[in-house]
């Protein structure tokens, strides 16, 4: 019998794009139940996967989440890192298995759990040299402060693993890439980057511009993801879970000041800003244009994937994300309308 999976998030951009490489790899080899909270995301889903069990319902539906958990020998959470009533009810649904055939959760965090420092001292475009890593590191990532960001739902599904639920924590950084799923297919840092020098006519940047994040193609983290499916199918396989269960999720790392004087050059170039120029702004200028952009653009985030590495072989190939940033812009432009304008001020 193939092993039953339910995951939240399939029409969401990390959610969507994993399920799309799980259907493309292994087509048959899972029986795949979505949550989607509504007709038109169903749609999304069944027009491209018709053979998945479609589940209507949203997070805050605890009673279906359990059931659905109890039904599955692996949940997939890319919903959301910060929905600890979710969590929980999924965790619960797990524990309903007998101790010698456990439940697996793969849970999706986030890369500004370890940004906490910045964040709490307000203090951003700045460098920092602090490092934190997945293997000879492990306890300090999961033993952060209970302010850090995410925290309190890493908290939860870590102490949620025992001998009936297996838990494994994801914590992707910035992620870059046109997805592949059934909905969204748009990422957040790097596109909002975009965005706001396309409309601000010049390039943005927090402070200084020396805060530095990791990164990682939306492809090579599906992968990831992948690949823990195949270990949970597969008992537990050669992957980590429980209290060492945490993937930290890169493929190198980024300057923010760099990428954003790339993304104006670029925007230059394609000629839809006058000029190449970066404007530093303010913070609140800076939250204002994009919610929470002094943290994603100003704070710093560095960590190293050691574990998936070791243990399952992940070997991210994607492009980087400085490869990325002319389709990004040219995509966010086409998006807002500035090709259109653009066009019609060559014109006339």
């Amino acid at each position: 019998m193939a092993p039953k999976v339910f995951m939240t998030g399939a029409t969401g951009y990390i959610g969507g794009n994993t399920l799309h490489h799980l259907m493309e790899k292994s087509p048959k080899a899972y029986e795949v139940a979505a949550l989607v909270r509504s007709s038109d995301k169903g749609a999304q889903v069944a027009s491209q996967y018709p053979t998945i069990r479609l589940v209507y319902g949203d997070l805050d539906s605890a009673e279906l989440l359990e059931e659905e958990a109890k039904k599955a020998d692996i949940v997939l959470n890319c919903a959301s890192a910060d929905h600890a009533a979710g969590a929980e009810a999924l965790i619960k649904g797990l524990a309903a298995h007998p101790s010698e055939s456990p439940g697996f959760i793969i849970h999706t965090s986030g890369a500004t759990v370890i940004a906490f420092a910045d964040i709490e001292r307000q203090i951003f475009g700045e460098s920092s040299s602090k490092i934190y890593d997945d293997w000879d590191g492990v306890s300090e990532v999961t033993s952060l402060p209970d302010f850090a960001p995410h925290r309190n739902v890493d908290k939860l599904v870590l102490a949620g693993g025992s001998q009936k639920v297996k838990a494994a924590i994801v914590c992707p950084p910035t992620i870059y890439g046109r997805g592949q799923g059934p909905g969204n297919q748009r990422s957040i840092q790097l596109p909002e980057l975009a965005r706001c020098t396309l409309e601000k006519g010049h390039g943005i940047q927090v402070g200084a511009g020396k805060a530095s994040w990791n990164n990682i193609h939306v492809h090579d983290l599906s992968d990831l993801y992948v690949a823990l499916i195949e270990a949970a199918a597969a008992g537990g396989g050669k992957a980590s879970w429980g209290p060492e269960g945490y993937h930290f999720a890169e493929n190198g790392e980024h300057v923010w000041g760099k990428i954003a004087q790339a993304v104006a050059t670029t925007a230059h170039k394609q000629g839809f800003i006058p000029t190449d120029r970066v404007e530093v702004h303010s913070n609140e200028e800076i939250n204002e244009m994009s919610k929470g952009g002094t943290v994603l653009w100003g704070a710093n985030s560095r960590c190293r994937a050691v574990r998936a590495r070791t243990l399952l072989g992940w070997s991210p190939q994607g492009e980087s994300i400085e490869d990325v940033i002319a389709e990004t812009v040219a995509s966010e432009a086409d998006l807002r309308g500035f090709v259109k304008h653009h066009a019609e001020q060559v014109t006339g």
